[in-house]
């Protein structure tokens, strides 16, 4: 018989992510610090919408691109957060999770041998994705002194003439960093000069500590050369939901919808009523998830930095990424370890790309009470093995 795969999907590699956690979902006592996943439940006035939309008979198809009133309600959270005007009509696509907006986005734009840019560490999708549509992943690799922010210099220097598309993981998976407007503001220029298009991928953009997230869309000359990614699965506590969303220039909006169109016919119906009550009437859930994450990160930065281990403070996202080069064990050997000798389930830094080495990817979507048995027990491992 003839190999029924694609070489193209064998090369790639699965999920660093996943392993730890087949492992850790049958390892009696263990904690888990690894998912990326809000320890919330939704909302219960989101929840309501939702199962009132199926007591009301509304279970059919949506049109292709969404619901009209969600697109609308998008369009009016962008404004009102971060001052963007998109056209609902012509400007917004209602997706299967900000993954699917990723994937379609990539697809849409992406011609065979176009060249990608993809500051790592950041979120496992980003160089399959590309791969998968025919691109060529040109990997940045994100240092620990800056802060795991992309410098105007590590942009030039990647740049060819077959570069196309510009990645920007922002607030930051797995290393909680963000672009503020000051950081921004240096690659603009750049990007407009050389002609990139950016793929900004903002889940996380409620998630921000300190100071208010700003997209690189809202520069004057980036609106139109900009997919700006984003959902509900973050910052509503809505992940099971399914339901991300894509605003950018009509021009491709239009063809991502085609792809939609034929993949996946609409999201889910019952979700994006769900999402419009989210929109209208959740930034109050939002601020008070914000405020225990809050507590949280700082709890675990401390805790961290106290076992003598180094640590950046992040300030978006609900993740820490220590460094652990101290203690002479690679991301892999330290997570595993820890796993099978105190049960702490965490994500080695190589997980979102080579340069993630030397690194953990630690999440603080549990409660006090879980992190602080977590860390009671990372704090045994850490000094076991000190030199």
């Amino acid at each position: 018989m003839r190999n029924p795969l694609s070489e193209t999907i064998t090369r790639i590699q699965p999920s660093g992510i996943r392993k730890f956690f087949d492992i850790v979902s049958e390892m009696k006592d263990a904690i888990s610090l690894g998912v990326g996943e809000p320890d919330f439940d939704t909302p219960w006035h989101i929840r309501e919408e939702g199962i009132y939309s199926l007591e009301k008979g509304r279970t059919f198809y949506t049109s292709n691109a969404g619901l009209k009133e969600l697109k609308i309600e998008i369009c009016n959270y962008l404004n009102r957060r971060y001052d963007m005007e998109y056209c609902y009509e012509n400007e917004t696509l209602v997706t299967v999770g900000g993954s699917e907006a990723i994937d379609i986005a990539l697809r849409a734009m992406i011609d065979l041998g176009d060249e990608v840019l993809i500051p790592q560490p950041s979120y496992v999708s980003y160089e399959p994705c590309t791969i998968l549509a025919g691109g060529v992943p040109v990997i940045i690799d994100l240092k620990g002194e800056n802060d795991f922010k992309l410098t105007r210099k590590e942009l030039l220097d990647a740049i060819t003439e077959k570069t196309k598309i510009l990645i920007m993981p922002f607030p930051n998976n797995p290393t909680g960093a963000i672009m503020d407007y000051d950081d921004l503001k240096d690659l603009v220029d750049i990007i407009i000069e050389k002609d990139l298009y950016v793929i900004s991928d903002e889940i996380y953009s409620e998630l921000t500590y300190g100071q208010n997230h700003v997209s690189i869309a809202s520069f004057p000359g980036m609106k139109e050369r900009t997919i700006v990614i984003n959902g509900f699965s973050k910052s509503y506590a809505m992940t099971g939901w399914r339901l991300g969303y894509a605003a950018g220039p009509s021009i491709i909006i239009e063809q991502m919808t085609k792809i939609h169109q034929y993949a996946i016919m609409c999201a889910p119906t019952t979700s994006q009523y769900a999402a419009v009550q989210a929109l209208k009437e959740g930034d109050k859930d939002v601020e008070g998830m914000r405020e225990a994450y809050d507590q949280r990160r700082r709890y675990l930065i401390h805790s961290i930095r106290n076992m003598g281990l180094e640590c950046f403070e992040p300030l978006g996202a609900f993740y820490v990424f220590p460094s652990i080069t101290s203690l002479g064990m690679t991301s892999d050997e330290f997570a595993s370890k820890l796993l099978y000798e105190e049960k702490v389930a965490v994500v080695p830094g190589t997980a979102f790309g080579e340069c993630g080495e030397g690194y953990l990817r630690i999440s603080y979507a549990h409660s006090i009470e879980n992190l602080k048995i977590a860390l009671e027990r990372i704090e045994k491992f850490v000094s076991r093995n000190k030199n």
